[in-house]
């Protein structure tokens, strides 16, 4: 292997198995598989065949980078959860990065990076816009046409319908999300970074039981 870092990034944010195995600035090995579900099945055995074909084995890994959402809630705890335990065993850092980063990341242009939602909606966020515009979920007819200016991009799932309420133009990311969560975690490892946790700008669908628990007897009722 070469004696640049090496880097791997991965993410299951969203309908995708997406991973990138980094040296230097150079892509070593690189995966994206289009999946809707089944990303714990997929997800390690995937790994395994891109560090195989890019000749290494995990010991040589200098860091890990991981998509934290928003997006999937089952995806993005796939791969949070995998992406801190590899870190634990192998005592590398892991860096978490938002895919609103990785679908800017490289853009020479100002970027919307937009990730659909159910129920018409998305998650969006502004990269060197002139109008702010944090991380947030909205409805894509409630995002407000003020953001267009001139050169602006709209990318990620989402990016077409949002383009369209705000009268702006599409485009395709730089990166797919494994190369572009490779390249900003290749950036930031040497830095102290917290753990990777999931992102994700909304609450759970799940509802908590409304079973009532189970009363506990001690011996003395």
């Amino acid at each position: 292997m070469s004696a640049n870092d090496l880097i791997l990034g991965f993410d299951t944010s969203g309908p995708w198995c997406s991973a990138v195995l980094l040296s230097g600035d150079q892509v070593v090995a690189d995966l994206y598989e289009d999946m809707a579900k089944g990303q714990a099945e997929a997800l390690f055995p995937l790994l395994e065949d891109l560090l195989a074909r890019g000749g290494a084995s995990w010991k040589d890994l200098s860091a890990i980078g991981v998509g934290t959402g928003p997006g999937n809630f089952t995806g993005i705890r796939i791969s949070v959860s995998a992406a801190r335990g590899l870190a634990l065993a192998l005592e590398v850092p892991a860096v978490g990065v938002t895919i609103l980063e990785a679908l800017a990341y490289g853009a020479d242009v100002p970027v919307l990076a937009c990730v659909a939602a159910p129920r018409d909606q998305a998650y969006i966020q502004g990269f060197g816009t002139a109008t702010p515009c944090p991380a947030q979920l909205t409805a894509i007819a409630d995002i407000p046409s003020d953001l267009r200016e001139p050169e602006l991009r709209c990318v990620g799932t989402a990016g077409e319908a949002v383009a369209q309420q705000i009268g702006a133009a599409p485009g395709p990311a730089v990166y797919a999300p494994g190369s572009a969560i490779a390249r900003i975690a290749a950036e930031r490892w040497r830095a102290h970074c917290p753990a990777p946790a999931p992102f994700y700008l909304k609450p759970a669908d799940a509802a908590p039981a409304r079973d009532v628990p189970p009363v506990i007897l001690d011996d003395d009722s």
